[in-house]
């Protein structure tokens, strides 16, 4: 079996949470429109408007709070209070200011990947100044060899990341909370795609697991991995 020389690490619900924040943010959201939909309206209609943005603001807070905006809009029918428009956007500025809730076990699995003496990547998408705040906070920054922050995460995008780090993508791994973003595309790339379950994915990033895929692995948390990087140097 091809060693492992490579182990990238998402960030968003993998290392520290980030979807509680949003779904908290969107029973406020639902909470602030009451008077005009059902909260299940409200949540479809904001669902549909964060599909047809993500192409064009990304992913983050910034695209979650224009799609909020968006949403009040429609459902009110342009009769939105300005006082709500501004409760959403500060709404949206808390969620940019707070702070970094580590997941359990987090520090240790990125330092048990640089003791396996493979060179450890945080590889996460969503706003760059977002995401570089958030990585600063985490105390973690000093534990990578490299940080990638990209716009969205395909097997293109991989491909072209491992290329860049002088790694063939059989020897390298990717561990995420998401099926869609942090595992298939890597194994589509003929890399180890390690999926570690979060209480809550965001549902633009469900996926059906690739069970029976021989590159496919699963843990119950981070605390896992020194188990998994030990089965599969055997």
């Amino acid at each position: 079996m091809t060693a492992i020389t490579f182990i990238g690490f998402d960030a968003d619900d993998t290392l520290w949470q980030n979807e509680t924040f949003f779904r908290l943010t969107q029973d406020r959201f639902e909470t602030l429109l009451a008077d005009y939909a059902a909260a299940d309206h409200l949540h479809d209609r904001l669902l549909a408007a964060e599909r047809r943005n993500v192409g064009q603001y990304g992913f983050g807070v910034k695209g979650f709070v224009l799609s909020m905006i968006e949403t009040a809009i429609e459902v009110t029918e342009g009769r939105v209070p300005a006082s709500v428009i501004a409760e959403l956007m500060a709404a949206g500025r808390e969620m940019l200011a707070h702070p970094i809730h580590l997941l359990p076990h987090a520090r240790e699995a990125v330092e048990v990947a640089a003791a396996h003496g493979a060179k450890v990547v945080l590889i996460t998408k969503g706003d760059l100044l977002d995401q570089e705040r958030k990585l600063a906070q985490s105390g973690l920054g000093d534990l990578f060899d490299g940080v990638e922050i990209v716009s969205d995460k395909r097997a293109a995008v991989y491909a072209r990341l491992f290329d860049r780090h002088g790694v063939r993508p059989e020897a390298a791994m990717m561990l995420g909370n998401s099926l869609k973003s942090d595992v298939i595309p890597v194994i589509e790339t003929g890399g180890w795609g390690v999926h570690v379950p979060h209480p809550l994915t965001w549902a633009l990033e469900h996926a059906e697991a690739p069970r029976g895929n021989p590159r496919f692995a699963a843990i119950a948390d981070l605390s896992g991995l020194p188990g998994l990087l030990a089965r599969l140097s055997t």
